[in-house]
């Protein structure tokens, strides 16, 4: 025992002269702490439990039951009741409207499976869903590691992951709504990482898991798909470099990413006499931000949902009916008054990266919460720009990831949400330029005055 004990005092490194108790503690503390700090078990363990605390704290899982449990899951959670009922993947509203694209396939069908083995909208149902999410939350630790830690270093690694871990804001999308928006943040996460590394990996068996992985996010959020040009040609340029061969691998994985959604795109086709690339709802939303009274942000009561009319446009169009008239409506709007959009889209922009205007309940809640939201963004740009000055390995791929990503929400309209998939890495350029900050004047105070 006491040589253990003086093990442990030598790896701290603490003066003899420290009295006894303080420096066993404080060594039993820095040789656990070395362990824990990069342990990926811990990460998620502790994540995980931090989110389901919160949820069975918060109560998160009793969602109202108004609007026929409609803020449970929103259109996904329909769509997953009428699966479950056998109503097939459809009805994504209130009511019989039939067969539907209007949501990607995944996340509804495993609320699907969820409502069959616990209930249709029932609290257990709820409860098992978000604590899925939180699963999928709490592993997103692990990829923001391996990512930090190739592009700036150790430190960084850990306290980006750590924060991910910690943060209560970032544990909002996982514990309190019923989407995919956890699972997207996991999937861009991973993906960003596998572009990363697949310069110095060979082998087709990593071209094909880089493709199944593209093949679940495109059926999970195909808004993601937005960065996969860039995740492609990164490679490609990466591998060029450094004399390696990619096309048997690009080729290999464009045809099983392609078989991977190839059923999707093939029940769309049957089911709606069109090809439906993934999803079919972009008109409507395109129309839910352009047009007459439009502000740059989602005008809500044009919606199905909020909308007794539109419902009935809707029930009575069908679809896919509906969906192109509404974006003719759209395109009509942009063309009348191209300048006008101009400045939308520029709002858009401001939103998207500053925070949505909202009311709240309390007048200096939102401000507060936008200035929170408008800081995090200013200080990812920081460390972007400051990562591409330096030279920073990926330094460019966040970049790309940054510009391609968001684009569509500019010319639609901005949500919060929004931001999430690519949440991760923003928090890491944050914690960059913050822990570049702080050597700085850790250095400029060692110097003598």
């Amino acid at each position: 025992m006491r040589s253990s004990r003086a093990n442990l005092i030598a790896m701290a490194g603490v003066a003899t002269t420290t009295p006894r108790p303080k420096m066993w503690a404080f060594a039993v503390y820095r040789h656990y702490w070395a362990q824990i700090r990069t342990s990926f078990m811990w990460m998620v363990v502790i994540s995980f439990v931090l989110r389901l605390g919160y949820m069975v704290i918060a109560h998160t899982y009793r969602f109202k039951a108004i609007g026929d449990n409609f803020s449970f899951g929103f259109e996904m959670g329909r769509i997953g009741r009428s699966l479950a009922t056998g109503g097939g993947f459809g009805n994504p509203f209130n009511g019989y409207t039939g067969a539907t694209a209007w949501e990607p396939p995944l996340y509804p069908l495993l609320i699907a499976a969820v409502f069959k083995l616990f209930g249709i909208y029932s609290q257990a149902s709820a409860f098992i869903l978000l604590t899925i999410n939180c699963i999928f939350s709490a592993l997103t630790c692990i990829p923001i590691f391996l990512i930090a830690k190739r592009c700036f270093s150790d430190r960084v690694a850990v306290w980006s992951a750590w924060t991910w871990a910690l943060l209560p804001s970032i544990m909002y999308w996982s514990t309190r709504w019923v989407w995919e928006t956890s699972l997207a943040a996991l999937l861009m996460a991973v993906l960003f990482w596998l572009t990363l590394v697949m310069e110095e990996r060979d082998g087709l068996k990593r071209w094909l898991t880089f493709a199944v992985i593209w093949g679940i996010a495109a059926l999970t959020n195909p808004s993601l798909l937005a960065f996969l040009p860039a995740s492609g040609l990164w490679i490609w340029y990466q591998r060029w470099k450094v004399g390696k061969r990619s096309l048997a691998g690009i080729v290999l994985a464009s045809a099983v990413f392609l078989g991977c959604i190839a059923p999707w795109l093939i029940r769309n086709y049957r089911t709606f006499g069109q090809v439906v690339f993934l999803r079919s709802n972009f008109g409507a939303e395109l129309r839910i931000g352009n047009g007459p009274g439009a502000n740059g942000t989602w005008m809500e009561y044009l919606h199905p949902t909020q909308n007794v009319y539109e419902m009935e446009r809707y029930r009575r169009m069908g679809e896919m009916a509906y969906v192109k008239e509404r974006k003719r409506e759209a395109i009509d709007f942009i063309r009348h008054d191209y300048g006008r959009f101009i400045g939308l889209s520029l709002k858009r922009f401001i939103y998207y990266w500053g925070g949505v205007p909202r009311q709240e309940n309390l007048a200096w809640v939102a401000p507060m919460k936008n200035a929170l939201f408008l800081l995090s963004s200013a200080l990812a740009f920081w460390g972007l720009a400051r990562a591409l000055r330096r030279h920073r390995p990926g330094a460019w791929l966040f970049f790309w990831l940054i510009l391609c990503y968001p684009a569509v929400y500019y010319f639609v309209f901005p949500h919060p949400r929004y931001r999430h998939p690519i949440e991760p890495e923003l928090l890491i350029l944050m914690v960059y330029v913050i822990s570049e900050v702080e050597r700085k004047q850790h250095r400029l105070a060692s110097i003598p005055s």
